[in-house]
């Protein structure tokens, strides 16, 4: 199975800059998308675009119009689709999930989409209880010997090596001791494994985000906020990992790559 995640910010910006012949050259099993920005039409046009109209989709809206947005495709049918986490964060489309059968038993795919925050405001307190939220999810999933995969754009980079210019963003958020301690905390029991670094050794990189302005994506000074953890018994079937990074900064149809993770179930 393969699964795709990417924040496409909006997708039919990123529809006209090239996403549709990526994602149908990517062959995807399941497409995990972040910042949508459109409703349920704009959404179902682009995808069968890319010859996924008769996918199973679950999608959810932010209450602001224009922001955030995620959604779950697949080739198989759903056996359930959930939005918000245990029933918090349901209006502010960010986390959506869905099961489907495999050979190994239900999967639980996840598509999150963290909010960017600000040290010391409110955006920042916002972000904590989302970070809280996905905590207890997550442990209870742990708990449960659950294959679920948790795929997206998380909002921070855990250690040095995901990000270049590390030592200049050590107070702000993205890269907040405060905020990398969450990560520290799935990861430290082995319930929760972060697929792509497992796969990929310690870097630095691979980035899956640089900024559109400068030269930033051609100097590779970027962060690797984008995605995918396992629970210990669905990491251990993931078999290859990769950014899809542009060739060129004319080429790409977001200021995200996508992370692409085959698991064999």
């Amino acid at each position: 199975m393969r699964i795709i995640t990417a924040n496409v910010n909006g997708i039919r910006a990123a529809a006209r800059r090239g996403a549709v012949p990526w994602l149908v050259a990517a062959e995807p099993d399941v497409l995990c998308l972040q910042e949508v920005r459109a409703d349920d039409t704009e959404l179902a046009k682009v995808l069968a675009e890319a010859g996924f109209g008769h996918w199973s989709v679950a999608h959810t809206e932010g209450s602001a119009k224009g922001r955030a947005g995620v959604a779950v495709a697949t080739r198989e049918p759903h056996l359930a689709q959930r939005v918000g986490i245990d029933g918090l964060h349901a209006d502010e489309g960010r986390w959506v999930e869905v099961d489907v059968a495999t050979a190994r038993g239900p999967l639980t795919l996840v598509s999150a989409y963290v909010h960017t925050g600000e040290a010391e405001t409110p955006r920042q307190d916002a972000k904590h209880a989302f970070l809280d939220a996905m905590t207890a999810r997550m442990a209870r999933a742990a708990q449960a010997g659950e294959l679920m995969v948790v795929t997206g754009d998380l909002n921070v980079a855990h250690r040095e090596a995901d990000l270049k210019n590390w030592k200049g963003n050590l107070r702000k958020a993205g890269f907040l001791p405060s905020e990398r301690a969450y990560f520290d905390g799935w990861f430290d029991d082995g319930a929760w494994v972060d697929v792509p670094r497992s796969l990929a050794g310690e870097g630095p990189g691979p980035y899956t985000w640089w900024s559109w302005r400068g030269k930033a994506f051609d100097n590779d000074a970027g962060w690797r906020i984008d995605y995918q953890l396992a629970t210990a018994p669905l990491a251990a079937l993931a078999t290859t990992a990769s950014v899809g990074r542009a060739p060129t900064y004319a080429e790409r149809w977001s200021d995200h790559a996508p992370v692409v993770v085959d698991y064999a179930v």
